[in-house]
């Protein structure tokens, strides 16, 4: 049995909150490495924490100007040395969602960099671990935050599917603000062997109440896509499902989208207020969708998607309102023109890191007082499986 694959047996026998323990001690005995340490990103995006039974007990490291940040930003092995001694530091990362970083810290005559590949995969082993302990142990949960969650933002975090996602036909990254108090922002998305959904939703109210009510839309959504109805036909269900509880006194504001992975083919449905932008061969430009009414507005509301073509090399990015309306102290809106400038600067990172980049610029564009919103930003790169269409946008008739 090779090292890895004993290191992966021993992971998948261990209670859930020993996992940190159990890679320790077989990175101690497989590869003799003298001290371990896990830290987790934030739900800010903007430290890392110390995985550890009493939370908050280690200083966190940022993201930024860190070791470990580098490791996790560039998502490659880092390798830094002090008094004779080598500390690598690996990226735990499961299918495109950035989780943490892993440091082994061993001797300079014992590190080679041909250890690195067989680290890396026991990384890739305690981060499947990880999700699957998570259901048993809040160890991982805590570690995650910085700061004390709202009850809405605790509601709404559980309802992600993950800050980021990547297959060879797409990479996803997501970000909402302000993290630690957000309200009726969210998004999900689901690939299936041929297709990706992806929804950006947009709860009104605040606290509570909007947390409520976007968990009864995303939840609607999911059921009606998991019982196989068309994109008008999971608009129509969730739009019943806010009405029948809130009889028009609330509503949901949705982006609904699905792509064919094959062809590029895109339905989408505008059921209210998120927007896309579509970023295309250094050219940036605002897509609009037919406006549709938003779920629950109104009972047995009607709904048509529209299509669309993204070709290979393509960038979507998408926002809520809490993005592109906030002003800047002159009373421009962040939408008009600095969006569109934000995303041609940050053409050059990945997908993961856009939607952190483009808020941080919205903060320093807004000013000194605090956004009167969520901000929620996804970001979607394209490559497809095969060469696909002029991308132009069409309008499908009712059907």
């Amino acid at each position: 049995m090779d090292k890895f694959a004993a290191v992966e047996r021993a992971l998948r026998s261990a209670a859930p909150h020993t996992l940190l323990d159990v890679v320790t001690g077989a990175l101690r005995d497989q590869y003799g490495v003298d001290r371990v340490e896990l830290r987790l990103v934030d739900y800010g995006m903007s430290s890392l924490q110390a995985v550890e039974n009493v939370p908050y007990t280690t200083e966190p490291v940022p993201v930024n100007g860190s070791a470990q940040g580098r490791a996790f930003g560039s998502q490659e092995p880092y390798v830094t040395r002090d008094a004779g001694a080598v500390d690598v530091h690996l990226p735990v990362t499961i299918r495109g969602d950035r989780m943490g970083v892993l440091t082994a810290r061993m001797a300079e005559d014992r590190y080679t960099q041909s250890l690195l590949p067989e680290m890396q995969q026991v990384c890739e082993a305690l981060g499947h671990e990880i999700l699957v302990a998570e259901r048993d142990t809040d160890l991982y949960v805590l570690a995650r935050r910085a700061a004390r969650l709202t009850l809405a933002a605790e509601m709404q975090w559980q309802l992600l599917p993950g800050r980021s996602c990547a297959r060879p036909e797409f990479a996803l990254g997501a970000h909402l603000e302000p993290a630690y108090a957000i309200f009726g922002d969210n998004y999900d998305w689901s690939a299936s062997a041929d297709h990706l959904t992806l929804t950006v939703t947009n709860g009104m109210g605040q606290g509570i109440e909007a947390a409520l009510l976007t968990n009864l839309a995303v939840n609607a959504l999911r059921n009606a896509r998991r019982a196989g109805l068309d994109l008008a036909g999971q608009a129509s269900l969730a739009d019943q499902a806010v009405y029948a509880q809130y009889r028009g006194r609330a509503y949901v504001s949705v982006l609904l989208l699905r792509f064919d992975l094959d062809t590029g083919e895109v339905e989408a449905l505008d059921a209210g207020s998120p927007r896309m932008w579509r970023l295309r061969e250094g050219a940036v430009e605002a897509i609009s969708f037919d406006a549709q009414l938003p779920l629950g507005m109104f009972e047995d509301t009607v709904y048509f998607p529209e299509r669309f073509t993204v070709q290979s090399g393509d960038r979507l990015l998408f926002g809520s309102d809490g993005v592109y309306d906030a002003s800047s102290p002159a009373g421009e809106r962040y939408g008009q023109r600095a969006l569109a400038r934000s995303l041609s600067g940050t053409r050059l990172l990945p997908p993961t890191q856009v939607p952190g980049a483009v808020l941080r610029e919205l903060a320093g564009y807004h000013g000194e007082s605090p956004l009167d919103d969520d901000a929620l930003v996804v970001c979607l790169d394209w490559a497809g499986r095969q060469g696909i269409g002029d991308g132009g946008l069409l309008h499908v008739e009712e059907q």
